[in-house]
């Protein structure tokens, strides 16, 4: 079986991000960027398939600008076996990346797409439910727990209630949640092998999908600054003051 992990260009999450002087948006300009978080954990779930003998080849891939290759390099060095840049410049929305990961698995052939449940940057925690949707695949989304059984797959994903246990006839998509596993470092032979293996690059023009974007940034603005904490003298000013100022008591 053949898993395709798509993996997206953020902003690194240690990064304090600025938001651009006209708040047109947040201001990228030499910017660290990495794997967003999420995909991260699904480029190890699905080398801890294939490990298992679950799967016998890992593909990544990216959408983005083509810088978006140190991405799939980061996959490569973790331990993926091939990566797939589709190259797009600009911000490229979840139902245009969906319609192009839709061409993709119509020419790799998967038997399982593993993505991250959301990227850090957008939050829109749209892709996996509009791919499953547009291929018509059950989907297991949130999942903190995978186990492969009786030719499908059994998704433990995290719901309001609590665990919910659901199985899947593959070929299926599942999105990850934080509690799936916990990513390992590529080591430092891994990260020279990954500069060497090639990456296909191809244009996502090709395909024939629609990126022009539907939402349009009306403002970006930072969350407004914290009040400075005050020392209080005792508790009963501090119990005085939940009432008089803070209206909690």
């Amino acid at each position: 079986m053949k898993i395709l992990v798509p993996v997206k260009r953020v902003v690194d999450y240690n990064v304090n991000i600025r938001v651009k002087a006209d708040g047109s948006g947040v201001d990228l300009a030499n910017v660290k960027m990495s794997m967003n978080p999420f995909d991260e954990i699904a480029v190890e779930e699905a080398l801890r398939l294939r490990e298992a003998g679950a799967a016998s080849e890992v593909v990544a891939v990216s959408i983005g600008p083509k810088e978006a290759q140190e991405t799939v390099r980061t996959a490569l060095a973790m331990g993926a076996d091939r990566g797939i840049v589709l190259e797009a410049e600009g911000n490229v929305e979840p139902l245009a990346v969906a319609k192009l990961l839709k061409a993709i698995v119509a020419e790799e052939a998967p038997g399982l797409v593993i993505l991250g449940k959301q990227a850090i940057d957008d939050d829109s925690n749209q892709t996996g439910q509009m791919l499953a949707a547009l291929l018509g695949w059950p989907q297991g989304t949130f999942a903190s727990k995978l186990v492969l059984a009786d030719s499908g797959i059994e998704v433990t994903r995290e719901v309001d209630g609590g665990l919910q246990t659901v199985r899947l006839a593959l070929p299926a998509i599942i999105t990850a949640d934080l509690r799936l596993n916990e990513p390992r470092y590529a080591s430092l032979p891994n990260i020279m092998k990954a500069k060497k293996k090639p990456i296909d690059f191809r244009p996502a023009a090709q395909y024939g999908v629609d990126l022009t974007p539907r939402l349009t940034v009306l403002k970006t603005a930072e969350p407004p600054a914290r009040p400075a904490g005050r020392r209080l003298a005792s508790v009963a000013e501090l119990v005085d003051r939940l009432k008089t100022e803070a209206g909690v008591l």
